[in-house]
């Protein structure tokens, strides 16, 4: 009887590997089930990446099943524990399903290139996240980047080089942004800002910005060290928005106030444990950003209205007390970050990486004028500038809104085909 038994779960379970085998074979690459123009296509280096990958999980399970089925026959009949032959299947139905996982991340990511117009937006808005990654090539090598839209109201990446539901190492990175910022320059603070946490994992700014953070924080007077326990916390973000500001110069300040647009309760919940920075002050932090690297009274005139729009007076007095403390302590903080000199820039601070000097509000407002009066040398500049360039020009009331759709949409057809 214990004979017949165990004879009928190794044929059980041969039968389950060989199904198993079966679906594994019916994955086919991505070449062959993805309908997409060629303008809106990801980059030739992610697609073949995104391929080798989902391949060599596929070659790697299908020997695996194949030797658990060889096993299974070899023994059949002979003593055995079928306990541990099905944990055996188990595992190797848990890796399956972790390609499956693996294939739906990518999937979704390709599959909306068969959109009309979407995808040629979205091959644009590739071009414009390789350009924000371009300020550090001297310092690392740019992975492959593809951008997809998702529901909700928020941006992610999913960083090139870190581990997938499989335990297999990214091989490009993946950015997330909201349908509802692609609406004018929202959509290039976005990406930008997200590139940044890329960037600034590739320079290690974070763990090499920590031991600095902790150290100001235990020279400076107890009653301001709250400020460096919330700047360590937020450090991640707060660089992504550096890496942003830096670039885009005050439309990424402005991008940034669509997206935290809140109710005034979001606006100063103030928590510790939260690694983003609470809005009110994460536009303050924009802000002096943008004017420590462009000096220009816009600035001060941008954060007076954001003031306006969520005023602090009614605040308990608890919670006014910690924005004063942060407020009191920015200055040092950003300035800490500016001339920051990680290992992996070879003695340059942080901002040298970026051409300070080209984002200039002067530099922008006469290349828009240049534009005005020779439409043709828009087409000779890079994403980031142009989105730059007519960000200042929105933010000067210089351009309106249609305006700037109808320039966009002209240089997205532009890069998607060029790439």
């Amino acid at each position: 009887m214990m004979q017949e038994l165990r004879k009928y779960s190794t044929e059980f379970l041969i039968s389950e590997s060989k199904s198993l085998l079966t679906r594994l074979e019916e994955v086919k690459p991505f070449e062959t089930t993805m309908p997409m123009v060629r303008g809106a296509s990801v980059s030739e280096k992610a697609f073949k990446q995104i391929g080798v990958l989902l391949n060599n999980g596929k070659i790697d399970l299908n020997g695996k099943i194949r030797d658990f089925i060889n096993k299974l026959k070899s023994n059949m009949g002979n003593e055995q524990n079928e306990h541990n032959l099905q944990n055996q299947f188990s595992s190797l139905k848990l890796r399956f399903n972790q390609i499956l996982d693996q294939l739906d991340i990518f999937a979704d990511v390709l599959s909306q290139r068969g959109e009309h117009e979407t995808g040629i937006w979205l091959s644009a808005l590739d071009s414009l996240a390789e350009d924000g990654l371009k300020v550090g090539k001297d310092y690392y090598t740019i992975p492959p980047l593809v951008v997809f839209l998702e529901r909700g109201h928020g941006a992610a990446i999913r960083r090139a080089r870190t581990r997938l539901p499989g335990g297999d190492k990214n091989p490009v990175a993946v950015i997330q942004i909201p349908r509802e910022r692609m609406v004018g320059n929202g959509i290039a603070v976005s990406i930008i800002h997200e590139i940044g946490h890329q960037g600034s994992v590739l320079l290690n700014l974070i763990q090499s910005l920590k031991p600095i953070i902790n150290e100001v924080r235990l020279t400076t007077p107890k009653k301001y060290r709250l400020a460096w326990d919330f700047y360590n916390r937020w450090i991640s973000e707060v660089l992504a928005d550096f890496w942003a500001v830096a670039q885009l110069g005050i439309c990424a300040t402005t991008g940034l106030m669509g997206v935290v647009t809140l109710p005034s309760y979001f606006q100063f919940r103030v928590k510790l444990d939260d690694p983003h920075p609470v809005p009110y002050i994460r536009v303050m932090l924009s802000c002096c950003i943008g004017k420590k690297l462009f000096p220009d009274p816009q600035w001060d005139r941008l954060w007076n209205i954001w003031k306006s729009f969520y005023p602090m007076g009614s605040l308990p007095l608890s919670k006014q007390v910690i924005l004063k403390i942060l407020a009191h302590e920015m200055d040092h903080f950003i300035s800490i970050i500016i001339n920051h000199k990680p290992a992996s820039l070879k003695g340059k601070r942080i901002i040298d990486i970026f051409n300070i000097q080209l984002r200039q509000p002067m530099v922008f407002r006469q290349t828009f004028q240049s534009w005005k009066n020779n439409p043709a040398l828009i087409n000779m500049q890079s994403p980031v500038f142009v989105f730059a360039v007519l960000g200042q020009a929105k933010a000067d009331n210089a351009l309106n809104p249609k305006e700037e759709s109808h320039l966009l949409k002209q240089q997205f057809n532009r890069w998607a085909i060029s790439k």
